[in-house]
C-alpha cells in the first residue's frame, strides 16, 4: 500500500524566510542570490524554479530527495542564522512559495520561488549599508556581493541597493536597517516603472541620493589615489 502525503490548495502563495548572498554576474548585466548551504552552486533570480542539486531528471521537490528550494516558517528562525560567523554577511529573505512544496515542522521545501524583498545587514565597519559590493570571492560566472557603506567601498566593484533592486526587477524590495526600501520594476530589469496615468518615471529621490553617495565615495577613493601618484612622483 502506497501511502500519499496530504494536499494543500492555499487560496494565496505562502510565505517563507531564507538567507543567502547576493550576486552579480560577471558582466554586470543579471542580479540575484546564492544559497548558504545545498544549493549555494546554483546562482536564483529573483523569480526562478528549482532544479535537483545532483543533475537528476526528476523534479524539485522530490520526496526520495533533498533538492527544490528551501525556507523556514519564521523569520525571528532565520534572523538566527545570520548570527553564525559563516553566515554573517547573507541578507535575509522573504519569499513567495510557488508551485509543489513539501511542508515540514519548521519550514517547506518547493518548486518555485519569488523573492519578495532582501533586508540587508549593516557594514562591516558597523555603519549603514548605502552598497552592496564586491565580497571577494564567488561562483563561476558570478560575484557575491556584501553591504558596504560609501567609505568603505574602497573602489571594489559595487551597486547601490537600489541599482540592485532594478537589475534584479520583478518587484524586489532592498532594504538597509534603519533606511527607506528600494524596489525593482515589475517590468524587468532596467526598465522605468510606470506613475501616475502611465507615464515612465525614473529614480526617485531617495536612489538618486543613494546613487550620488556611492559616485562621492569612488572619487574621494580616487582623489586619494591621485594624491598617493603625487607623493610619490615629487619623493622621485
Amino acid at each position: 500500500m502506497r501511502l500519499r502525503l496530504p494536499e494543500e490548495r492555499p487560496k494565496e502563495p505562502p510565505t517563507g524566510y531564507k538567507i543567502a548572498h547576493p550576486v552579480l554576474s560577471q558582466d554586470g548585466t543579471r542580479a540575484g542570490f546564492t544559497g548558504v548551504s545545498l544549493g549555494g552552486a546554483l546562482p536564483y533570480g529573483v523569480v526562478d524554479e528549482a532544479s535537483c542539486v545532483y543533475g537528476r531528471r526528476h523534479r524539485a521537490p522530490h520526496r526520495r530527495c533533498d533538492c527544490g528550494f528551501h525556507c523556514v516558517h519564521e523569520s525571528s528562525v532565520a534572523e538566527a542564522m545570520l548570527c553564525t560567523a559563516e553566515h554573517r554577511a547573507a541578507v535575509l529573505l522573504e519569499v513567495s512559495v510557488l508551485g509543489a512544496y513539501i511542508r515540514f515542522e519548521r519550514g517547506f521545501r518547493y518548486a518555485r520561488q519569488r523573492v519578495r524583498s532582501a533586508g540587508v545587514g549593516p557594514c562591516g565597519c558597523g555603519a549603514v549599508a548605502a552598497a552592496l559590493a564586491d565580497a571577494g570571492w564567488g561562483r563561476p560566472g558570478w560575484r557575491v556581493l556584501t553591504a558596504a557603506c560609501a567609505g568603505c567601498l574602497r573602489g571594489r566593484t559595487s551597486l547601490s541597493l537600489a541599482s540592485f533592486a532594478r537589475l534584479a526587477g520583478a518587484g524586489l524590495r532592498v532594504r538597509a536597517a534603519g533606511v527607506e526600501a528600494f524596489e525593482g520594476a515589475a517590468a524587468g530589469p532596467g526598465d522605468a516603472t510606470a506613475g501616475p496615468g502611465g507615464a515612465a518615471t525614473g529614480p526617485g529621490v531617495a536612489e538618486l541620493v543613494a546613487e550620488a553617495a556611492l559616485l562621492q565615495a569612488r572619487l574621494d577613493w580616487f582623489q586619494s589615489q591621485l594624491g598617493r601618484l603625487h607623493d610619490r612622483g615629487t619623493q622621485g
